[in-house]
């Protein structure tokens, strides 16, 4: 075992954190300052230009692992980055401050999601493969989405505005610029550094895709949410995991099938099936009380805490 390349890697990983957690900062002041700039409601904001921001490093990875026919890592990836938004972000955020969900939300977006999970599972369990054709039709659903999105936000009477701007809008492209490239950039060194010193322990790559992946590119949501949560902005948090999701499923295995189809391993059916339950779950805690409350902050990051368990056995 190459110890020193490992406390290399251990350094870039510390860098990679670093970066994360600044360019986000920026990206959340950026975004919010623009959108307060045009009017637009913070929830859109969440849906769209953060969820797409800080999914790129899902979508980097993927696409190409997609390239170099690492087809495992591409998909176990989107499933693993979408179980850890929703289980550990809006678990430890409802744990640090309940979080009140939107009608349009609970309504619109948390069912959309559900549908498309299970739009995916259908074409997993036709063939466990995405062909070219189930890539394409991802795709489009995701470019009508986000046409409805626009059209929606324009039509809300509940969608929340943000306050009088801080800063210009020149600065605030600087800003948001600024932030995804450190979120890209850190997310890089995370992944890499993280898969380099999982693969040097002897973990497989689907685990390594599921675990270390999964996690280090979901870091910016992660740090985004948590940052929009101390600034108070609780739509842009749910907006950020809801939007980030709907974008890894649509436009990251998508894009991803659609450049190379991919095939599945059967023996995903419980990470798929798991994907689909937590999604559901998600739903109806949502329901029950129109909010995420501590209670089920608690439940969603032990079953966090489980399914990471459960997948490292299992390798």
């Amino acid at each position: 075992m190459d110890l020193a390349g490992i406390g290399i890697q251990v350094v870039l990983l510390i860098v990679g954190f670093v970066l994360l957690i600044k360019g986000s900062d920026f990206f959340v002041d950026g975004s919010s300052n623009i959108a307060s700039i045009l009017k637009i409601p913070t929830l859109i904001v969440g849906l769209t230009i953060v969820a797409l921001g800080t999914s790129a490093p899902e979508a980097a990875v993927s696409i190409t692992s997609s390239l170099s026919g690492s087809n495992a890592l591409a998909v176990s990836n989107v499933i693993g980055s979408n179980l850890f938004n929703m289980l550990m972000i809006i678990g430890l955020c409802a744990l640090l401050n309940e979080l009140k969900i939107g009608r349009d939300v609970l309504n619109k977006d948390m069912p959309f999601l559900v549908i498309i999970t299970l739009l995916l599972s259908a074409f997993v369990l036709i063939g466990w493969n995405l062909s070219r054709i189930e890539g394409i039709i991802l795709l489009a659903v995701m470019v009508a989405y986000i046409f409805y999105l626009v059209y929606s936000a324009k039509h809300s009477k509940e969608s929340e505005i943000i306050d009088k701007p801080k800063m210009g809008i020149g600065k605030s492209i600087i800003y948001i610029v600024g932030g995804v490239i450190g979120i890209i950039i850190g997310a890089r060194l995370v992944v890499d550094s993280a898969s380099y010193i999982a693969i040097a322990f002897g973990m497989s790559e689907t685990l390594v895709g599921l675990t270390i992946v999964a996690i280090g590119t979901s870091l910016p949501e992660l740090v985004t949410s948590l940052t929009a949560l101390k600034k108070d902005e609780n739509q842009l948090v749910i907006g950020n995991v809801i939007g980030s999701n709907i974008f890894n499923l649509l436009f990251v295995l998508g894009a991803s099938s659609a450049i190379s189809p991919i095939l599945i391993n059967p023996n995903m059916w419980v990470d798929i099936a798991l994907l689909v339950g937590i999604t559901i779950l998600c739903l109806i805690f949502g329901k029950t009380q129109n909010k995420f409350d501590k209670k089920e902050g608690v439940i969603l990051l032990a079953l966090f805490v489980g399914y990471m368990a459960f997948a490292i056995l299992r390798n």
